[in-house]
């Protein structure tokens, strides 16, 4: 059974730090380019980064850029998202999810990756 699982989603303070890990199970993600997209509740789903499958074409929505860093460890069948100053608009369910078509530049969009996880929380919050 092919499944991408989200790991690292927990409570953290405004300004904080936190990594989550996508591991894919039954398939390995070495030619897949991965994608997280989050969600919060009330409001619509927001992709935020993604990431080739060689590592070397990375993209970010605005609202992310140069606070969240997305990169992956082919040989531990793992993508990281490394989130900094984080803010409670932060807060949100975050998916992962892949797909061995990979775009250029890649894609953030939910609806176009085929495999995704079921997410970890975070919460920004005091």
């Amino acid at each position: 059974q092919l499944q991408l699982v989200e790991s690292g989603g927990d409570l953290v303070e405004p300004g904080g730090l936190l990594r989550l890990s996508c591991t894919a199970s039954g398939f390995t993600l070495t030619h897949y380019a991965v994608g997280w997209i989050r969600q919060a509740p009330g409001k619509e789903r927001e992709g935020i980064a993604c990431i080739n499958s060689h590592g070397d074409g990375i993209n970010y929505a605005d609202s992310v850029k140069g606070r969240f860093a997305i990169s992956r460890d082919n040989a531990k069948n793992t993508v990281y998202l490394e989130m900094s100053n984080l803010k409670p608009d932060d807060t949100a369910v975050y998916i992962c999810a892949a797909d061995l078509f990979n775009r250029a530049p890649c894609s953030y969009y939910y609806d176009q990756y085929a495999y995704r996880g079921q997410g970890t929380q975070v919460t920004v919050s005091f």
